[in-house]
């Protein structure tokens, strides 16, 4: 079964906690929060403190998602709000090794995002620092996008080098995730589906979850 990771993106920004708790009640394994600086992305979300206001009211698995464009400012701060998972992206990491060590450091689990147009090969030497990928199948900076199909390719060429590597690195996708789409990137071997409209645009949230969780664990057996 995949990882269904709502984004907090497409929540009602007015009543935060009830939408966290109703996401959880409705099956959801993580939370994905997506935070957005302006610069790196041009969009303005929210910062540590709204992650640790959430933290006490949700067991979830927090997939804090830094679209900053000096992440390593920011990972001690957001370690301190209760992130589990961290992920930075490569394009806005000068040192993307040493950053990657520093999340280690501050108690969470490390991962890198790659954005649409980014290669492959920039994973060439930190594959042994990194527990998850996170491939956007969307230009990362608003919710509601469509997803890219020339991404599929590139979720299956990963896929195949983390199987070759044998290291246990979660493979997620973020961007334009619906049940129309999630088959398709489970079969080329997505692990944990970041979406946002998907789900919190949904009147039945429960539904909607159930929804992805099937396409996606259904192409996973036909593989």
């Amino acid at each position: 079964m995949p990882i269904i990771a709502p984004s907090l993106l497409a929540a009602d920004f007015g009543n935060l906690q009830a939408e966290v708790e109703a996401i959880a009640r409705a099956g959801a394994d993580w939370l994905h929060l997506d935070i957005m600086d302006g610069h790196f992305v041009p969009n303005l979300t929210f910062g540590p403190d709204m992650v640790a206001a959430l933290r006490p009211h949700s067991h979830l698995m927090f997939d804090v998602h830094l679209m900053l464009s000096r992440p390593e400012a920011f990972i001690k701060p957001f370690a301190r709000a209760g992130a589990d998972y961290i992920s930075v992206h490569a394009e806005a990491c000068t040192h993307l090794h040493r950053t990657l060590q520093q999340i280690r450091e501050a108690g969470c689990r490390p991962a890198v995002a790659l954005n649409p147009a980014t290669p492959l090969t920039v994973l060439d030497h930190i594959l042994g620092e990194v527990e998850m990928i996170l491939l956007m199948t969307v230009n990362p900076g608003f919710g509601g996008q469509e997803f890219i199909p020339a991404m599929l390719p590139k979720i299956a060429s990963l896929a195949a080098r983390l199987r070759e590597s044998k290291l246990d690195i979660l493979l997620a996708v973020d961007g334009g995730i619906t049940p129309e789409t999630a088959p398709a990137v489970c079969q080329a071997g997505a692990r944990v589906l970041v979406a946002g409209s998907a789900v919190f645009g949904s009147s039945d949230r429960e539904k909607a979850i159930r929804d992805l969780r099937q396409a996606g664990a259904v192409n996973r057996i036909q593989v």
